[in-house]
């Protein structure tokens, strides 16, 4: 079972580490073991700052990329509203009409 509490990194020392695991040739867990943290911390940085630089796996979004498609997909949802509430007035005005 995982402790209650979660150590928190700075985004500097994620940045280093990163670093670290580009410039010395080591794998990551072999960088983990040095630094004392969990492999699994550093390849979701690892990965994450690869996508950001656009270098991620096929199919990685950009912190930007995710923003927009929040965006576009909140901005479908109301679109889709407005055209749900057009065809309802519409239904309720043609059958007030009768």
């Amino acid at each position: 079972m995982g402790s209650k509490y979660t150590k928190r990194y700075t985004e500097e020392f994620k940045r280093d580490a990163i670093a670290l695991v580009d410039s010395s040739g080591k794998t990551v867990t072999a960088v983990t073991r040095e630094l004392g943290i969990s492999s699994e911390s550093l390849r979701g940085w690892y990965r994450k700052a690869k996508a950001e630089q656009g270098e991620g796996a096929a199919g990685g979004l950009s912190s930007a990329e995710r923003e927009e498609l929040k965006r576009l997909r909140r901005e479908n949802r109301e679109q889709q509203t407005i055209e749900i509430l057009k065809e309802a007035t519409a239904f309720f005005v043609k059958d007030n009409d009768r």
